[in-house]
């Protein structure tokens, strides 16, 4: 089922909502009884550990590498995506179909700034506890496959022909090995994309420099100041998409 017009205009509070829910988790209060709270990255290597597939201390590091790896490739997609379509069409609150944007990555991928959101949700999903980081992840996937079948449903309409030609040659989500459609004319905007996307490029920015401290709760703070600095950081960018 598509998402609404309403999720699409709030989705910014959505997804925070969703983070809200993913650290709070306050069924895993009740449901292991003792009342204390671990974090995903403490207990899945520690789970990898009891099962003798790995030491404690190279479980931990793999675990925190493929954060770390899963952080950087989301980033990349969310600036790499945001370059292209413009700053002000992504963070507004309406959705836009003037034309098919076949350039950069969407040669590749017709979504690549939702792959990249959910790409990077695994790496904060591991500061979570584990069944915070389950709904976190189960819920962001349904609620961005929402938002993609509510905008397949509008660029349709709104472009026709077009648009219909360019889905079937390009994957929804998971990226092609190689261009599937002729690149359109289209210069980025990298400086402007960089401030949009300074959650993502700052979080990864903090989590590759201090993971290795082994502090979930520092790379919270990190979260939450990024999360406010990116706020601020989008009110003063430019504001002024072309309306449909």
């Amino acid at each position: 089922m598509k998402a609404t017009q309403f999720e699409f205009r709030f989705r910014v509070v959505i997804a925070f909502l969703l983070y809200v829910l993913g650290f709070w988790a306050p069924w895993a209060r009740y449901l292991g009884g003792s009342g204390r709270v671990s974090t995903t990255w403490l207990e899945l290597p520690g789970a990898l550990a009891s099962a003798h597939w790995l030491s404690l201390e190279n479980a931990t590091i793999l675990v925190t590498v493929i954060a770390l790896a899963c952080a950087i490739k989301g980033t990349i997609f969310r600036v790499w995506g945001t370059a292209y379509l413009g700053t002000a069409i992504v963070h507004d609150k309406s959705m836009h179909g003037a034309g098919v944007v076949a350039a950069g990555p969407y040669r590749y991928t017709r979504n690549p700034l939702y792959m990249g959101t959910l790409i990077f949700a695994i790496a904060v999903s591991i500061l979570m506890p584990p069944t915070g980081a389950i709904f976190f992840l189960a819920a962001q996937a349904i609620f961005y496959y929402r938002l993609i079948l509510g905008e397949e449903a509008y660029l349709a309409t709104q472009q026709g022909e077009a648009y219909l030609a360019y889905k079937q040659k390009v994957p929804r989500f998971w990226r092609s090995l190689r261009a599937r459609v002729p690149a359109a004319p289209a210069k980025p905007q990298w400086l402007t994309s960089l401030l949009a996307e300074s959650y993502y490029v700052g979080f990864t920015a903090c989590f590759a420099i201090l993971a290795w401290r082994y502090n979930a709760y520092l790379l919270i703070k990190c979260i939450i100041i990024c999360f406010g600095a990116s706020l601020v950081i989008r009110a003063i960018l430019p504001q002024t998409p072309k309306h449909d």
